[in-house]
């Protein structure tokens, strides 16, 4: 009886195989009931195609279009103008204007609503719609989940900002997690923002400890270990990295060896420094030859008025930042020297994105060094005498939100008005891209003026690495990309661009893009304090749309929306059309968070498990 039963469990077995089998298209081989009749047929391993490129991605933060001086800036980033004289420089690209759309859009080639990602992943700022959720559905599948399915190794390595805050623990789940977006291993924080001494720090599917060195040492000594040790297994397989420091994010913390290098160094002041970089920038050619520099933002002193302590303070602030960011570019030489001396760096595609937004007006109007972005807010005098007795601090562990002033933020996203946050504004939206490519890009040092986005990187990687984009990943039905390949411009300075209309929106502030006219409206929240102010908003007492035509006014200085009332109307049109196809409504805003209208992710959980049952 005992043999007859395993004889009838192997045999309904092997005809449940064989009708599988017979169902799998995989499957080429025949099955019969012995294996003398049957022909063995295994499953292939996915290839890259021949002489695929390897490929990094490297996406900072909070960096400002004006601040490098690979695009006219006063800090020195050394490694970064090599890859930019090597490569190309893109002057018209755009992301969403803050961190976790921007890196949504990114990863997924696709608008950041249409992805679940329009504010974050945090709790207080998503809501339950489709658009706000901040869970990136598996029908917007990564990068990282099409290259590892066409042969790639993939790695991620900083920050990620795209899991739920529910989910960031070691005990998961880890639906949302990088290891389940593609990425075979991760090494990094989850979150928006951590210490760079005492990060929350996370490796593959666990939380660790931190041994107390900068995160940008440890995240790029992660990155050499994964790229060694899978060149030493498969040297002849491409690798994908994803590499994304919290630099130059709050907090700025870095050693003195690098912050003291610009003791001096901006003693002048933010208005000398606007006007210095704006006049590199033109002979960069990185801006249009007839560009004016806009006025100094009303609500920032001018830099001679200030008295001798504020002077000192704020300089202090600048210093630390441009040491954080040239530390930066320190960190990214070393995976270059590797790619170098492991003759590796022709064959890479290098993809460096200087900011996920523009500059951040975060650090308020007179810095931040360890307050907390919604602490009860000082007065002017009282902000400046906490910063003064602690300005020691800046740059240091102990300056856990150590973020400069406003000035200073204006200053590096020189030419534009306005910054972080601003979805209205190329202040918060128009980032540097630099593309290095030896073995693909002729040209050395061209300039490229394109329009593009964020979301246009993953395809034109895809173009660049001869993968098309799946209809399918893991049996899944995928959404469609809505980037535009930037592929042709890379042999081509004149080819047209393919993004012609973008929308842009965060929590309230409103861009609408159409073939070089925006039209754009600035939120004014009714609490102003932190994270939260009305610096962006052009006129307090009416705040109503504005329209820019940028092929003729690319910063945005002369508003025509009284001049061209129909472009405006049709462009407002427009934006509707776009906030119904990709999950923009309802349109949810600063005020509808702070004053806790949208319920947390948290709350809706209680509430149901709390309801009475029926």
């Amino acid at each position: 009886m005992r043999k007859k039963n395993i004889y009838l469990t192997t045999l309904s077995l092997l005809l449940a195989w064989q009708s599988q089998a017979q169902t799998n298209p995989e499957f080429k081989g025949k099955i019969g009931k012995t294996v003398s009749e049957s022909t063995e047929s295994w499953p292939q391993a996915p290839k890259a195609p021949n002489g695929a490129p390897n490929v990094i991605w490297i996406l900072l933060d909070d960096v400002g279009y004006g601040a490098s001086s690979s695009f006219g800036g006063l800090v020195n980033t050394p490694t970064i103008d090599s890859l930019a004289n090597n490569g190309l420089r893109f002057t018209n690209f755009h992301t969403t204007a803050i961190c976790a759309p921007t890196r949504a859009s990114l990863l997924t080639g696709r608008n950041q609503h249409a992805v679940h990602m329009g504010g974050f992943a945090h709790q207080i700022l998503s809501a339950g719609f489709p658009g706000w959720d901040g869970r990136i559905p598996s029908t917007a599948g990564t990068i990282a989940e099409v290259l590892k399915d066409n042969g790639y190794n993939t790695f991620a390595v900083g920050k990620y900002g795209l899991t739920p805050d529910e989910e960031n623990n070691s005990a998961g789940p880890f639906d949302h997690w990088p290891t389940e977006k593609g990425f075979e291993h991760f090494y990094g924080f989850l979150g928006s923002q951590t210490d760079q001494y005492k990060p929350d720090l996370a490796e593959d599917n666990a939380k660790i400890t931190p041994d107390g060195r900068h995160l940008s040492e440890l995240i790029t000594d992660k990155a050499l270990f994964y790229l060694q040790r899978q060149q030493a297994a498969a040297p002849d397989k491409p690798f994908f990295l994803y590499y994304a420091p919290g630099a130059t994010h709050a907090p700025h913390q870095v050693s003195k060896e690098w912050s003291d290098l610009y003791k001096g160094k901006f003693d002048e002041g933010w208005d000398v420094y606007r006007e210095r970089v704006f006049a590199n920038q033109k002979k960069l050619g990185v801006i249009p030859q007839n560009a004016i520099l806009p006025e100094r933002n009303p609500n920032i002193k001018a830099w001679n008025t200030l008295s001798a302590e504020e002077k000192k303070l704020y300089t202090r602030f600048m210093e630390v930042y441009a040491g954080y960011f040239t530390y930066t570019d320190h960190e990214i030489k070393r995976l270059v020297d590797y790619l170098k001396a492991s003759k590796q760096l022709d064959n890479t595609v290098i993809v460096l994105i200087l900011g996920d937004n523009g500059a951040s007006k975060e650090g308020t109007l007179n810095g931040d060094i360890d307050r907390q972005l919604f602490a009860k807010p000082y007065t002017e005098a009282e902000n400046i005498q906490y910063n003064l007795a602690k300005i020691d601090d800046i740059g240091l562990p102990a300056g856990t939100e150590a973020n400069y002033p406003l000035g200073w933020a204006q200053a590096a996203n020189t030419p534009f008005k306005y910054w972080k946050q601003d979805a209205h504004s190329e202040g918060g939206t128009h980032n540097p891209l630099i593309v290095f490519y030896p073995n693909g890009i002729k040209e050395k040092g061209g300039i490229r003026n394109q329009y593009s986005h964020v979301s246009d990187i993953l395809p034109t990687t895809l173009d660049i690495t001869g993968i098309k984009a799946p209809s399918e990943i893991k049996g899944i039905k995928q959404d469609p990309i809505t980037g535009s390949s930037l592929y042709e411009s890379f042999d081509n300075a004149k080819a047209i661009s393919k993004h012609t209309t973008q929308y842009y929106y965060i929590f309230g502030s409103i861009g609408m893009y159409k073939d070089g006219w925006k039209a754009a409206y600035a939120f004014k929240p009714s609490i102003t304090n932190g994270l939260l102010n009305d610096f962006s908003v052009a006129d307090k007492t009416n705040n109503t749309w504005q329209l820019y035509n940028l092929n003729e006014d690319f910063n945005e200085r002369i508003d025509l929306a009284k001049k061209y009332p129909q472009k405006l109307e049709e462009l407002k049109a427009l934006f509707d059309q776009q906030a119904v196809q990709y999950n923009i409504y309802p349109l949810v805003n600063w005020d509808d968070v702070t004053k806790r209208i949208i319920k947390a992710y948290s709350q809706s959980q209680q509430q149901t498990e709390t309801a009475p049952k029926k």
